[in-house]
């Protein structure tokens, strides 16, 4: 048996110095923290990570700071400015995305955290996301204006096209302004459509052109692809060098429902590259329609004076002309009239100044010595007498004359003149001229107008010619 005091002994030298344990291997809490994170950075080197951002910060240096959450955790997360560079959405808070990237430990606070290296917002693609970021961010600009944007010019002579020459586009736009405008020349600047360097060459193009001033207007066209095929059209560089340009910008980018930034930012919109032809060509086009249309008027108008030329005609009558003429005369009387009453009365304006001025050498003559003031007078009075008659002498002259010469005209104008030199107009009962023999048979009643009075008789015969000598009955 073992002594029990040897047995306690032992096992408390046991307790206080066991020979198991082994030497103790003491960390500073940089190395601590270091070799944590060199597991982590091992274990969790390419995770994806699903959550809601919130606190999301941007620094100054273009790192992005945020934390990714659910209802049970939080991480840190860190997307330094490489990768921010290269988001193609602007992250914010609320927005649930999924995140790839490497665990780790950030050693200065001892704090877990991620380093992502891609972002993806659930729900909505980012190619999306950032399409409306930057449609919203550029339409508070003003870029999108409608009164910014410039009209196209009617008729262009020179037309430029950046787009590739590999495909479809530009054969389908040269025909087709061929076809409808074959004057109008196309100016090609070849350029990317899509890829990563697809936007600069586009921006490269709208300078080149810019600067040439070869044409008068611009297009940017495409055909139609997926949403990454048409991505650099969603270019923020190249919708502001679209905006910046002298002249105006076409988008003619895709289908129909394909809308793009350019889209906006252009001068104007065509569904397809066919149309933005169609758009072009469309004031020649009309130009040619509204000359076939005005060609059609200017016919019809023709035909239709023409119709009421002849209804006129075909209304006009002899007596009709009579009284047309009746009624000129009378009114060249009437201007006749109009000058003898002003000629008299200017006479008479004439005659009661002159008597005034008797009357004030009357006057003056009973003031002043007699024979002295009469002599004067008298010589005065002969002055006057001879200018009162020189006066009246042209007063009447000129108006004499002109009377005369209308009058003369008047004669000579009026058909009755022709009637005083022996000839007739002959009138059947029903007051119409007579023109031909044909229209009388014997019996009837006439009525002969002469330069003086009409005479009324009664037809016994009637013949063919003048001579009288082939009877009609």
């Amino acid at each position: 048996m073992l002594d029990s005091n040897a047995v306690s002994v032992s096992a408390q030298n046991e307790f206080a110095f066991p020979a198991f344990v082994a030497e103790r291997k003491i960390y500073s809490v940089h190395q601590l923290v270091m070799a944590a994170r060199g597991i982590v950075e091992r274990d969790f080197a390419a995770v994806w990570v699903e959550g809601e951002i919130s606190n999301l910060r941007k620094a100054p240096s273009g790192h992005i700071y945020f934390t990714l959450k659910d209802g049970d955790a939080q991480l840190p997360v860190v997307v330094f400015r490489r990768q921010a560079l290269l988001l193609r959405f602007a992250p914010s808070d609320g927005m649930q995305v999924l995140s790839r990237g490497t665990l780790s430990i950030y050693e200065s606070r001892g704090q877990l955290q991620l380093i992502a290296e891609t972002l993806e917002p659930r729900g909505a693609g980012a190619l999306q996301i950032a399409f409306e970021q930057l449609r919203d961010r550029l339409r508070a600009e003003g870029l999108f204006a409608a009164e910014r944007k410039r009209a196209l010019p009617a008729f262009p002579r020179t037309i430029g096209v950046i787009t590739s020459l590999r495909g479809a586009v530009i054969h389908d736009m040269v025909t087709i302004l061929r076809r409808r405008h074959s004057s109008l020349q196309v100016l090609v600047y070849p350029a990317v459509v899509q890829g990563e360097t697809a936007a600069a060459e586009m921006i490269a193009g709208l300078a080149h052109l810019n600067a040439k001033r070869l044409v008068d207007l611009i297009v940017l066209a495409r055909g139609g692809g997926s949403a990454e095929d048409l991505a650099c059209y969603n270019d923020e560089a190249l919708a502001r060098a679209i905006v910046a340009s002298a002249l105006p910008v076409i988008s003619a980018v895709g289908h129909e429902t394909d809308v793009t930034i350019a889209d906006f930012a252009a001068d104007l919109r065509a569904p397809t590259p066919s149309a933005a032809a169609e758009l072009i060509t469309a004031s020649q086009h009309r130009v040619g329609e509204h000359v076939g249309q005005l060609t059609h008027r200017l016919e019809r108008g023709l035909r239709y004076q023409a119709m009421r030329a002849r209804e006129a005609f075909e209304r006009c009558s002899l007596a009709a002309v009579f009284a047309r003429v009746q009624n000129n005369l009378a009114r060249r009387d009437q201007r006749v009239d109009e000058l003898r009453f002003r000629l008299e009365a200017c006479l008479q304006s004439c005659i009661r100044r002159d008597q005034r001025r008797l009357q004030q050498v009357a006057i003056r003559l009973q003031r002043r010595d007699a024979v002295r003031d009469l002599r004067e007078a008298q010589q005065r009075t002969t002055a006057v007498e001879g200018r009162l008659l020189r006066q009246s002498a042209r007063l009447f002259s000129r108006p004499a004359a002109q009377l005369h010469l209308a009058t003369g005209r008047l004669r000579a104008l009026s058909p009755l003149a022709v009637l005083d030199r022996g000839y007739a107009l002959v009138f059947d009962a029903d007051g119409k001229v007579i023109k031909s023999a044909s229209q009388l048979r014997a019996g009837d009643d006439t009525t002969t107008r002469l330069g003086k009075g009409s005479v009324g008789s009664r037809v016994t015969k009637i013949y063919l010619n003048h001579e009288g000598n082939e009877p009609i009955a």
